[in-house]
């Protein structure tokens, strides 16, 4: 699916391998209630057979991408350094307010815990940068333009 790599840390990889393993265990659950409710008869008018069936693909569509995403992961490790990097923890300030943020994989982002996704449009600018450079990131309400204070 993604050739792109999955950036995640240890936990949050073991975090997907656990949510992967019960779902294989779902995927066979929802498979017999479909062969209980195959034998109801009537396919074409059976509520239950019909939402099994939607179940199953909602697990099926979500094991994959669990898998790819598995498939793909690269581990990140807390980073200090001079620039910044995906691990990186970074301070930066506009004209209105300072905030600290940490760049995380897509799967790993909360972005009211200060964790943002390094595919966000911030995170992509800050990534590579140093300590004192500015980045210009286009937000909904217009541009806004963002100092490094410093990079953990």
């Amino acid at each position: 699916m993604s050739p792109n790599p999955a950036y995640t840390t240890k936990d949050g990889l073991e975090r997907m391998r656990l949510e992967l393993a019960e779902l294989k265990i779902k995927k066979r659950e929802v498979a017999e209630r479909i062969n209980k409710a195959k034998e109801l008869g009537d396919l074409s008018e059976n509520a239950e057979y019909q939402d099994a069936k939607e179940e199953m693909a909602f697990v099926e569509g979500h094991l994959l991408e669990l898998e790819d995403y598995i498939n793909h992961a690269v581990i990140i490790e807390r980073k200090t350094g001079d620039t910044v990097t995906v691990g990186s923890t970074v301070a930066v300030k506009s004209e209105t307010r300072e905030k600290t943020y940490t760049i995380v994989g897509a799967n790993e982002a909360d972005p009211l815990a200060g964790r943002i996704s390094n595919e966000t449009p911030l995170a992509a600018a800050l990534l590579g940068k140093r300590v004192g450079e500015t980045v210009e990131v286009t937000v909904p309400s217009g541009k806004t333009v963002y100092t490094i204070v410093s990079i953990q």
